[in-house]
């Protein structure tokens, strides 16, 4: 059973930064996309970074230039660098990882983890 497991959130200050991993239980993942997701209070949860099976990259217009999503080398962590963070990156943060299914990509959630920019 696949399991992502979410670390790395905490508080900064504005212009400080985070990194947050997304470990699965042991699962590499290779054939679907992966992405982090967030929700700010009060807001829906939206995409801040995708990585397809091919490896291209993709980020919300907000992060641009400012986060980097990668992963190690074994595919069974997903990362998300956090530099020059503001107060609007406040939000929990969710992992998502595409593994096959009987042939075709099932999307696995991490819990989430907190992460708050204060000035």
């Amino acid at each position: 059973q696949v399991r992502l497991v979410e670390s790395g959130g905490g508080s900064v200050q504005t212009g400080g930064s985070l990194k947050l991993s997304c470990t699965t239980s042991g699962y590499a993942f290779n054939f679907c996309d992966k992405a982090w997701y967030r929700q700010a209070p009060g807001k829906e949860r939206e995409l801040v970074s995708k990585m397809t099976a091919d490896g291209s990259t993709q980020y919300a217009d907000s992060v641009k230039g400012r986060f980097t999503i990668s992963h190690d080398a074994t595919k069974t962590t997903l990362y998300l660098q956090m530099d020059h963070l503001n107060i609007e990156d406040t939000a929990v943060y969710y992992c998502a990882i595409g593994f096959m299914v009987r042939a075709a990509c099932k999307d696995y959630w991490g819990q989430g983890t907190r992460v708050t920019v204060s000035s």
